[in-house]
């Protein structure tokens, strides 16, 4: 009970937080607003005719998760360096994975809201048809994991650097690459020139062929593991990182 009490103290801290500097408002306005242009007006041909949202609405969350998700998470750690709060934190009874932990959903639950926010699509497409809603679970499921997995990369990132900027910076260029390894153009690059063997390999540790798997309905026990191991690594990395400073 008392890591429970723990993880909400610090929590509520970091999530109110997102909304006093407006990071949190700006962060699920934008993601809302883009998800939903880019749904009508790149995939308005085939909006009507896709139920599935596979290839109309579902495609553009990644893209704006890879620069988003960082945006939530640069200060998570970052901030307390640069304030000097940290060694205040270090110094409280709370276990160093309480507050790792407590900070983490906080960020989550920022996404998780943004994510929730793009309900209108649903509505639009259960009144123009009648599509599979395993399908439409699977694709928001994906979706929130997405977001996790990018947080949790900039979570340890922001553990180990003191400069927001640079846990952006660094964030985004480590979530790009994992994206990148497992884009259909670069696969077929892959395969061409280093063998489909090798390009498979790679694409299993992409959270983006993993998200595509999933936004066809196809959740499998790979990707639901992929997924936790990612984000267990990075958060223990983070604990790493603040247990050194901790020492």
């Amino acid at each position: 009970m008392n890591a429970l009490r723990n993880i909400w103290i610090v929590f509520k801290r970091e999530f109110f937080a997102q909304f006093n500097i407006m990071l949190g408002y700006v962060f699920i306005v934008i993601f809302v607003a883009l998800a939903m242009a880019m749904t009508f007006w790149f995939g308005r041909e085939n909006f009507f005719q896709d139920a599935s949202l596979e290839r109309t609405f579902f495609q553009w969350p990644p893209w704006l998760l890879l620069f988003l998700a960082p945006a939530v998470g640069m200060r998570l750690w970052s901030e307390e360096h640069r304030t000097g709060t940290i060694e205040l934190l270090l110094t409280t009874p709370i276990p160093t994975w309480n507050a790792i932990v407590g900070k983490y959903l906080a960020g989550l639950a920022v996404i998780g809201i943004a994510v929730l926010c793009t309900f209108p699509i649903i509505i639009t497409v259960t009144n123009l048809g009648d599509p599979d809603d395993g399908t439409l679970w699977a694709g928001y499921l994906a979706m929130v994991l997405y977001g996790a997995a990018c947080l949790a990369i900039t979570c340890a990132i922001s553990a180990l650097t003191r400069s927001i900027v640079a846990c952006l910076i660094i964030s985004m260029a480590i979530c790009f690459k994992l994206m990148l390894i497992g884009f259909p153009p670069v696969q077929d690059f892959l395969i061409d020139n280093l063998g489909a063997s090798f390009a498979e390999m790679l694409a299993s540790f992409s959270n983006f062929s993993h998200y595509n798997d999933m936004i066809r309905g196809v959740i499998r026990l790979d990707n639901i593991l992929y997924y936790v191991s990612l984000i267990g690594f990075s958060l223990f990395v983070t604990s790493v990182a603040i247990q050194s400073k901790r020492a």
